[in-house]
């Protein structure tokens, strides 16, 4: 009986066989046997095996980790309770019942810092301890202990605390964030969300951002950050962002996000600024700021239009619009058409890479610029000059009307106000961006310089000027305009 099933099953099988050769030669879209076409993706398994050499594939972040978490501290910031008076006289309750009473209770606000020097010197965030009436630093050994605020910086957003009687603190070294490469792994180190110290891990994404943060502080604002994907949440503020050396490369500020926690990106202020600044609060009490003396053409508010007729769509660089009376690229030659490229050997092409690098630098420092003139490079020597002249502290942005705004407005110039900034002007007046200023004083301005002019020669000022699409010409004054300024700063 077995015998005479065999050729069956024999013929079963060859028939088998014989059935699936023909599929896979004739039908291409059977995936048994089949090769992959040429174009198909490349697929590897998940085992991760590279002859990449170098490339940072098998970084410890162990030892970074455990040296910068001991040198970051948890910064508390209490508020008092505060009674606010209303005296609106227009209002018929205080007419009837006298003036209105509010009361505002205490707050306690969380933030980070790091310890930057064995006796006691910390840095954080102006904006984790700008309101603050008390300051409390607890550190990663549970010590917890007052700290006094010896300076801070609205501009970049730095302030400096000290905790006195302590000695041989656990302190983190400076790293040079000029050599942070787009691709390199970075940890974040703080205090987030009111949780003990915590470190994450990513890669630097992008540098040179400008986000337009310290602007609603400051009418002189620095902004450069360092731009990664460590997870960074509300509380890590003021915390550390730190290479795989365990030096630190910034301070982390900001996070993008549209519910307030971690969505993806984070933003760290660059290490070399911070050191600056921290020197500067710690000798001086205020930064000294340096000051290039030009008005430049933002590459990231330019339009395709200007940047085209600029020559700045296939050229990195930043344009010098107009030069300013007794400035530092005054007298060092530089002039309205520059395009400046590299500061002391630091290319920057961007308005926030610039910013970055001036923020380095002392008033007197001298600065080699390389710049393009007309298509051909030139070097020049710079020496910068001050930064605290009145136009800067008026807080705006300003730029000469091209010509066809002139004719457009039927006028012989004027500067007009790009952006209003946080400053003088918006503290202690009604203008608005797009405004023209014609003149100051009765005194014609037709450039920045005049502008400038102007201002340091006056006591007090009038500015005249017109609000494209408005009818008629507008007037505001600034009484005792050195003071004015300064308070409004």
């Amino acid at each position: 009986m077995k015998l005479k099933l065999f050729p069956v099953i024999l013929t079963a099988a060859l028939t088998s066989v014989f059935t699936l050769y023909i599929a896979a030669r004739f039908q291409t879209n059977v995936p048994y046997f089949a090769q992959a076409p040429s174009h198909a993706t490349p697929v590897n398994y998940a085992s991760f095996t590279s002859d990449l050499k170098g490339a940072g594939m098998n970084v410890s972040f162990e030892a970074a980790a455990a040296a910068s978490v001991k040198a970051s501290v948890h910064i508390k910031t209490t508020t008092k309770a505060r009674t606010i008076v209303d005296d609106n006289v227009n209002d018929v309750y205080a007419q009837l019942f006298g003036s209105r009473q509010y009361i505002i209770p205490s707050q306690v606000e969380s933030g980070s810092g790091v310890v930057i020097s064995p006796d006691g010197y910390i840095i954080t965030n102006n904006h984790v301890v700008a309101n603050g009436d008390e300051v409390t630093v607890t550190f990663n050994d549970r010590l917890t202990t007052k700290a006094k605020v010896v300076a801070k910086d609205a501009s970049t957003d730095i302030a400096l605390l000290k905790v006195d009687g302590e000695k041989d603190l656990p302190f983190m070294e400076f790293g040079n964030s000029d050599d942070v490469k787009l691709g390199q792994w970075v940890l974040a180190v703080g205090y987030p969300l009111s949780l003990d110290a915590t470190v994450t891990a990513g890669i630097v994404s992008a540098k040179g951002r400008s986000l337009g943060l310290n602007s609603q502080r400051s009418s002189t604002p620095i902004e450069s950050y360092i731009q990664t994907d460590a997870a960074v949440n509300p509380g890590n503020s003021g915390g550390a962002l730190v290479n795989t050396e365990g030096q630190l490369i910034g301070i982390n500020s900001a996070i993008a996000s549209p519910t307030g926690s971690y969505a993806g990106y984070s933003y760290a202020i660059p290490a070399n600024i911070v050191r600056k600044v921290a020197n500067d609060l710690m000798k001086f009490g205020s930064v000294q700021r340096a000051y290039l003396g030009i008005v430049y053409k933002d590459n990231k508010t330019a339009s395709e239009a200007e940047l085209k007729s600029l020559g700045l769509d296939r050229q990195e660089g930043v344009y010098v619009l107009e030069v300013l009376a007794n400035g530092g690229a005054a007298a060092a030659g530089i002039l309205k058409g520059d395009i400046i490229t590299e500061l002391n050997g630091q290319k920057v092409s961007t308005q926030p890479q610039l910013q970055e690098q001036v923020a380095r630098y002392q008033p007197g420092d001298n600065v080699s610029v390389l710049l393009l003139r007309e298509g051909k490079p030139l070097t020049l020597t710079v020496k910068f000059g001050k930064g605290e002249t009145l136009v800067n502290m008026l807080g705006a942005s300003f730029r000469v009307l091209t010509d066809k705004e002139k004719t457009e407005f039927n006028t012989n110039g004027g500067v007009m106000v790009t952006d209003i900034g946080h400053g003088a002007l918006s503290r202690l007046t009604q203008m608005r961006k797009g405004f023209v200023i014609t003149g100051v004083n009765d005194i014609p301005v037709n450039t920045v310089a005049d502008l400038q002019q102007i201002l340091n020669a006056a006591k007090s000022a009038q500015i005249q000027g017109f609000q494209p699409g408005f009818q008629g010409r507008y007037y505001y004054n600034i009484n005792n305009l050195g003071a004015a300024m300064k308070e409004a700063q």
